[in-house]
């Protein structure tokens, strides 16, 4: 992944999971340090801030926009920064739910089971018969 969309995609990832109230302090700290390094970098940029914090509530809409911003900055070239969006998509893989769902299970040769929240489910299981 390009240095440019590491940064963006850290920032969505920041933006989902790093603005409620569960999350870890670490989680938070990470995202609000990068958003600050990058807005700091857009200082001069006439619509930057403005686009970081569009980007922020409807990260897909305003995904191009930040990118061109940050390639207009040369953002991809630091490594201070990039190390610190590969940290902060660590944290949230490792701490929140990933993007691609909230559970990730294997129930291949599993009996009865349910996956999701707030579920019910009453199971009556006889007997596997064994092999002959």
């Amino acid at each position: 992944m390009d240095p440019i969309t590491l940064i963006v995609a850290a920032l969505a990832a920041g933006a989902s999971t790093g603005l409620g109230d569960t999350v870890s302090e670490s989680i938070k700290d990470a995202y609000g340090s990068l958003k600050s390094l990058i807005r700091k970098r857009l200082q001069d940029r006439a619509d930057g801030a403005l686009i970081l914090d569009r980007h922020e509530q409807a990260p897909q809409t305003w995904q191009a926009p930040l990118k061109a911003e940050l390639e207009g900055v040369g953002i991809g070239e630091d490594a201070a920064e990039v190390a610190m969006a590969q940290r902060l998509i660590e944290l949230v893989r490792a701490g929140g739910p990933s993007p691609v769902g909230k559970y990730n299970v294997d129930a291949s040769s599993a009996q009865g089971v349910q996956i999701g929240d707030r579920g019910t489910q009453h199971n009556a299981f006889t007997q596997r018969p064994g092999p002959t």
